[in-house]
């Protein structure tokens, strides 16, 4: 049998319908809109998962209007056209779920007039060329609409106001409130209330913060949504607003009639976005490679939305489409991760802890705030990671209330082996920007061959460009920290990385247990050289030494049945650094 075409980069849902893709159908969403008392909803989910086809299926459910629309922004807007009879596109939901839903449903296809736009393509480097884009694009939701222009039910000046527009001549207030101009002409025009659909609204928002136009982005947002969102119940129907996470209402969403915000940790259309682990089953049937479900699911799976287990359709798709069936992080090659990499990078110890903890595997507990405010992520690491868990790159698997403060604990953990690939990508680049990597590899091969002269001189050099790099003056731990993260990454397939973890009487600062046991197995403690107190390099190296040996940090190592072991002391002058290693006694190298 003849596959269906994998719909890759589809996301209008016409062109999926009529295009013979695969389509996993996801209609009953328009259900639990429908049955949503909400006015106003905001659905965010990582990026990836959907959002654009399945706000575009809304579109054409809802629509009623003859559509013109020409997805390039920069094409001239076409002419007006007549609007007499009514347009649907029952047609294209004959088969699928909703069609048998009810008439209650069925009875509201065609039935508005709809507002969509889809700002998931405005990632510009400045405000200026973004307001250029922003303009572009309201306009031909504009020109779609072109046939008001020859209706009588607008008036002169607004008949002017459309035309400015239209020829891209209107000011910045024109288009603050082109959204709610537009809601009341089409309100007017067809006697009725209209839906407005908003995509990705906050692509805007992330690259305003990350290119530097964060205020103007938020000012003009805010002002833009609250036009047709605000106070507008007499000519609104539904408003569905999609994006990556919600932005803090005092940023945007203020004085909005009280939205219903259905993130990711909500149960409500928890299944909407993204494949369910049944719906990935069927998919790799139909695909013939269902024996690879195991690999599949350790690589995509581990997503909870609402509590349901949610693979990345992305992902997915782009596995069952490539040629060999490869396990490759599609996801990673979708966007550039550098306001992550940025956060990750840039935080303090305890961060950096938790990041290793991470990547091993483990799991943290933290508090999720689902209203963020971007502008406050770089000061407050405790927002970095809702930011994190709302963009997919962190799942949670339970939750639990504190009951003195009231406030939520969520566990996090790495959703899966392809966004773990993520944590190495920047962890990598981290270094690349920093150091070449062949640097890195002859550091590590000297440690592991236990060539410690020749790893001292390798550390020597790296220290010597973070240093240069970051000015960190007086702070060797994030130094630590980065070899730590280096050293989960490049060996962590043949070694075991364990930083700050109890063994013997106290807690060693870096442990490498080789997964063969024949192998030589480490113990590595830092010490800053403390000059206040008159200390050396060389008493500092003693002093780490010593308590290797007080604490019996190597005990770990000993329980798992390594023989060889070597006990590594590293101390920090300023920019210097130095490396000793115990001369040991029987057993113990």
């Amino acid at each position: 049998m003849k596959m269906k075409k994998l719909p890759i980069g589809v996301s209008d849902f016409k062109d999926m319908v009529t295009g013979n893709y695969y389509y996993v159908d996801k209609t009953l969403f328009i259900k639990e809109v429908i049955d949503s008392g909400d006015k106003i909803l905001l659905v965010p989910r990582p990026r990836r998962f959907g959002k654009t086809l399945n706000i575009s299926m809304l579109k054409y459910f809802y629509d009623c209007c003859p559509s013109t629309w020409d997805p390039d922004p920069d094409a001239q807007p076409p002419a007006p056209i007549s609007a007499k009879e009514p347009h649907s596109y029952k047609h294209l939901f004959d088969s699928l779920a909703i069609s048998g839903a009810g008439r209650e449903y069925t009875d509201k296809m065609g039935k508005y007039p709809v507002i969509f736009l889809s700002f998931k393509d405005i990632k510009e480097l400045d405000w200026e060329t973004c307001s250029r884009k922003i303009k572009k694009l309201i306009r031909l939701e504009y020109a779609r609409h072109g046939y008001l222009l020859e209706s009588k039910k607008l008036m002169p000046f607004e008949l002017d106001y459309f035309q400015q527009i239209l020829e891209l001549k209107g000011d910045r207030d024109d288009y603050e409130n082109s959204l709610g101009s537009l809601l009341i002409f089409l309100s007017r025009y067809y006697n009725k209330r209209a839906v407005i659909l908003i995509d990705e609204y906050d692509a805007l928002v992330h690259a305003g913060y990350h290119y530097g136009y964060y205020d103007d982005i938020i000012n003009f947002i805010r002002n833009f949504l609250g036009g047709g969102l605000k106070d507008t119940d007499q000519y609104l129907e539904k408003g569905v607003v999609t994006g990556i996470m919600r932005i803090a209402k005092e940023s945007i969403f203020s004085g909005f009639n009280n939205p219903g915000v259905y993130t990711l940790l909500s149960s409500k259309f928890s299944d909407c976005f993204g494949f369910t682990e049944e719906e990935v089953k069927t998919m790799l049937e139909d695909y013939q490679v269902s024996h690879m479900y195991d690999q599949v699911q350790l690589w995509y799976n581990g997503y909870r939305f609402g509590g349901k287990v949610i693979y990345n359709p992305w992902s997915i798709l782009n596995f069952l489409n490539s040629k060999e069936k490869e396990l490759m992080p599609y996801w990673l090659n979708t966007s550039d991760n550098q306001i992550v990499e940025t956060l990750l990078t840039s935080g303090g110890k305890e961060l950096k802890e938790e990041l290793e903890q991470l990547i091993r595997g483990e799991a943290i507990e933290k508090v999720i705030d689902e209203s963020i405010i971007l502008n406050n992520i770089s000061y407050r690491e405790d927002l970095l990671w809702s930011f994190l868990l709302m963009g997919g790159y962190l799942k949670q698997t339970a939750k639990r209330r504190d009951p003195a403060s009231g406030k939520f604990f969520y566990t996090l953990s790495i959703p899966n082996e392809e966004v773990k690939t993520t944590y190495a990508a920047i962890i990598d680049n981290y270094f690349s920007t920093r150091i070449e990597n062949k640097q890195l590899e002859i550091m590590l091969n000297a440690l592991i061959a236990g060539d410690i002269k020749l790893f001292e001189k390798m550390l020597k050099m790296i220290v010597l460009a973070v240093f240069s790099y970051h000015d960190f003056g007086g702070e060797p731990e994030k130094v630590y920290h980065a070899l730590v993260a280096g050293l989960l990454i490049w060996i962590s397939n043949t070694h075991e990385i364990k930083s700050n973890r109890e063994s013997g009487y106290g807690r060693y600062d870096i442990m490498i247990i080789p997964k063969n046991a024949t192998q030589t197995g480490y113990v590595i403690e830092f010490k800053s050289v403390d000059k206040d107190d008159n200390e050396t390099v060389e008493s500092a190296i003693e002093t780490a030494l010593a308590q290797i040996e007080e604490k019996k940090y190597e005990t770990e190592l000993v329980e798992r049945g390594i023989k060889h072991i070597k006990k590594l002391a590293i101390a920090f002058s300023g920019k210097e650094v130095f490396v000793k290693v115990n001369p040991g006694h029987p057993g113990i190298l």
